[in-house]
C-alpha cells in the first residue's frame, strides 16, 4: 500500500499538535498550569497588573443597549457557557447511548455521585451552621473531570478500563448535579418577563429538533442570541441556558450504520473506475463523487457527536485554562496564610478530601449490599478508594461555584485555598493509591 505523503507542516506541526490535543492526560496538565500561572503572577511584582487586568470592561451593543461586563464576568458567565455547553452534550450522549442509558449500569454511577455531592456538603455545613459562610455548601459537591481523567490517564494502561468508565460516568453525572445545584441555589433575582422570552427560545429550539433541521449554526445563532442572553438578563446563571440547548442538538444520524456502509462501498467504486487526469487536482467527475463522499458522511454522524467532536479541544484547551487564569490567582501574604484556619477554607478541604471518599464508598457499597447494582469486574475496593480521592479534584466547578456562593472576596478567597490544597492532596492520594493498587494486582 502506497504511504500518503506527508508535508513539512504536516509532519513537523500539523501532527504533533492534533497528538496533543487527543491526549487525554494533556487538557489537566494546562489547566494545572495555567492555576500555577495565576498563583505565581499572583504574588510577582506584576500582581497587580495582573489582578487589574481582569477587571477590564468590555462592552457589546447596538445605539442605546449595551450590555458591559468586565473580562472576569465574561469568562465566567460567556467562555464558561461554552463549558457547560459541551457538558450538556455529554450529558445527554451518556443518557442515550453511553453509561447512563442502562438504569442498571448508570446505578452504580449514579449513586457514587449522589453520595459524592450530599456527604461534601454535609461536612462543610457542619463546619458552617449558619450565617453568610453557610452559602457555600455547594463548593465541595463538584468534581474537576479533566483533572481527575488526567491523572487517571497518566497512568496509562495500569489502570483497568472498567474504573475509567466508572469515574468517567461519575464525573459527568456530577456535573448534572452541579448543574442543578447552580440552577436552583445560586441565582439572583428572577426577571420573569426575560426568563418567559428564554421559555420562547427554548420552545424554537425544541421544535427545531422535532421538525428535523440540523444546522449546527441555526441552534448557534437561537442559542447565544437567544437563549443565553434571556437567561443573563433574567437572573437564572446563563450556564444553565448553555445545558438546556445542548439537550435541544438532535442525536439521530440520518443515515445508518449499514445504510452507510453501502453508500461509501458504491462512491469509493466509482472513484476507483473515474478517469484521473494525472495531475495534482482532481476531475470534475472526481470532485462531484468526493463532494457525495463527504455529504453522506455527515449524515451519518449525529450534530450532537460533531458538535461535542469539534468544541471539546477549545473547551479543554482555551476556556478552562482561560477561566483558571482569571480564577486561581492567589496572593500567599500572611493575611492569606492566616485563612488555613478559616471555617469556609476548612469546610472546602475536609469536604472535597474526606466528603468524597465517604460518600462515594458508602452510597456505591449501600447499592451494591441492596443488590441494585453489581461491582465492575476489574475494579477492587481499593480503586474505588482512589477514585474517591480523584473526585475530590474540584477544581474548575468548585471555582466557578464559589463565585457565585460569597460576594465578600474574603470569603472567596478561603475558599480558594481550599479548593486548591484539597485538588492537590485527594489528586496526589488518588494516584498513589491506584499506582500501587495496580501495581499489587
Amino acid at each position: 500500500m502506497a504511504k500518503i505523503r506527508k508535508e513539512p507542516v504536516d509532519k513537523w506541526i500539523i501532527d504533533p499538535m492534533r497528538r496533543f490535543l487527543s491526549n487525554s492526560s494533556m487538557s489537566g496538565i494546562v489547566l494545572f498550569s495555567s492555576a500555577l500561572i495565576a498563583i505565581i503572577l499572583s504574588n510577582s511584582p506584576w500582581a497587580e497588573e495582573f489582578h487589574h487586568f481582569w477587571e477590564t470592561k468590555i462592552s457589546v451593543g447596538l445605539h442605546d443597549w449595551q450590555l458591559s461586563k468586565s473580562l472576569h464576568h465574561w469568562i465566567n458567565d460567556g467562555l464558561m457557557a461554552i463549558f457547560f455547553f459541551v457538558v450538556g452534550l455529554e450529558l445527554k450522549r451518556e443518557i442515550i447511548s453511553g453509561e447512563l442509558s442502562n438504569p442498571k449500569a448508570a446505578m452504580l454511577p449514579i449513586a457514587a455521585a449522589l453520595g459524592g455531592m450530599l456527604v461534601p456538603a454535609m461536612v462543610y455545613f457542619a463546619l458552617n451552621p449558619s450565617g453568610e459562610t453557610s452559602g457555600g455548601w455547594g463548593i465541595p459537591m463538584a468534581t474537576d473531570i479533566a483533572f481527575a481523567l488526567g491523572i487517571l490517564y497518566l497512568l496509562g494502561d495500569k489502570v483497568p478500563v472498567s474504573l475509567k468508565i466508572f469515574l468517567t460516568a461519575l464525573a459527568i453525572t456530577d456535573d448534572l448535579g452541579a448543574v442543578l445545584v447552580i440552577a436552583f441555589f445560586y441565582t439572583s433575582d428572577i426577571n420573569l418577563s426575560s426568563l418567559l422570552v428564554a421559555g420562547i427560545f427554548l420552545i424554537i429550539l425544541i421544535l427545531a429538533n422535532r421538525t428535523g433541521v440540523r444546522n449546527t449554526l441555526f441552534y448557534g445563532l437561537v442559542g447565544i442570541g437567544g437563549l443565553w442572553l434571556a437567561f443573563l438578563m433574567s437572573g437564572v446563571h446563563a450556564t444553565i441556558a448553555a445545558v438546556l440547548a445542548a439537550f435541544t442538538i438532535p442525536a439521530n444520524a440520518k443515515i445508518s450504520e449499514e445504510l452507510y456502509s453501502r453508500k461509501l462501498s458504491t462512491l469509493l467504486e466509482r472513484f476507483k473506475k473515474a478517469k484521473p487526469n494525472n495531475s495534482p487536482t482532481v476531475t470534475t467527475e472526481q470532485l462531484h463523487i468526493l463532494e457525495e463522499i463527504r455529504y453522506v458522511s455527515e449524515k451519518a454522524l449525529t450534530p450532537l457527536q460533531r458538535l461535542e467532536h469539534a468544541m471539546h479541544p477549545f473547551v479543554s484547551f482555551v476556556v478552562m485554562p482561560l477561566f483558571a487564569l482569571a480564577n486561581a490567582g492567589i496572593s500567599l501574604s500572611a493575611d492569606s496564610l492566616s485563612l488555613l484556619g478559616n471555617s469556609i477554607t476548612l469546610g472546602v478541604f475536609f469536604g472535597l478530601v474526606i466528603g468524597k471518599v465517604i460518600g462515594i464508598l458508602g452510597f456505591t457499597t449501600l447499592v451494591i449490599k441492596l443488590k441494585w447494582a453489581a461491582f465492575p469486574e476489574g475494579i477492587t475496593r481499593r480503586h474505588l478508594i482512589g477514585a474517591g480521592f480523584l473526585a475530590g479534584i474540584g477544581f474548575t466547578m468548585s471555582l466557578f461555584i464559589s463565585q457565585l456562593a460569597f460576594e465578600n472576596p474574603l470569603y472567596i478567597e478561603a475558599a480558594k485555598i481550599g479548593i486548591l490544597l484539597a485538588s492537590l492532596t485527594a489528586g496526589t492520594i488518588g494516584y498513589l493509591i491506584i499506582s500501587s493498587s495496580s501495581k499489587s494486582n
